[in-house]
């Protein structure tokens, strides 16, 4: 039922129209606060490669996974493809992402994990020393210039949060599952 016609039955009633006009003048506010709230906060996963920091958006993360108990090696493939691993009955390519960037092998222990991007076209699982979490930030601490990394992964950057003294790099995954670079999975 419409705003419109709840209101028609009590036009012969003043104070009871007042009344249901400012409810729904109050739930329109309240409603239109969350949404602007809602619009304004920007939330990532935040991981670990190497000894620094990273965030990547929530909505290119479709999962974290421990690191799995049976990974099968791809022959011809490249070293920083770790294999294929069986999660809930699909194949998930499984890369170690700082051996791809050129940091050299992640080591596994209890702290290893697997971020599972969420892509249409390609699927994968990306090999990280540790996840930290969920991080909640505001627009307006994004910086579009990402700062300097000690792992060479520029060109997969799309700025940075800063609060305080900290800084989080935004990784895209977009950006790298897409990349010839990474595409090109097969060993020369």
């Amino acid at each position: 039922m419409s705003a419109l016609a709840a209101l028609k039955p009590l036009r012969d009633r003043p104070f009871e129209l007042l009344r249901e006009l400012e409810r729904l003048a109050r739930a329109a506010v309240s409603g239109q606060a969350q949404a602007d709230a809602a619009a304004r906060e920007w939330v990532g996963v935040a991981f670990r490669l190497s000894s620094e920091n990273f965030l990547v958006a929530r909505e290119e993360t479709r999962e974290v996974l421990a690191y799995p108990s049976v990974i099968t090696r791809v022959p011809g493939a490249k070293s920083w493809i770790r294999g294929i691993a069986n999660v809930r009955g699909q194949l998930l390519p499984v890369v170690d992402l700082r051996a791809f960037l050129g940091g050299g092998a992640t080591s596994t222990g209890r702290s290893t994990r697997v971020l599972v991007a969420n892509h249409r076209d390609v699927p994968a699982g990306l090999l990280v020393d540790e996840v930290l979490g969920f991080r909640r930030f505001n627009d307006a601490e994004f910086s579009a210039v990402p700062p300097p990394t000690i792992v060479r992964c520029d060109r997969y950057l799309a700025g940075a949060f800063r609060r305080g003294s900290e800084s989080w790099p935004v990784f895209s995954l977009r950006t790298l599952l897409e990349s010839p670079e990474f595409l090109q999975a097969a060993a020369s």
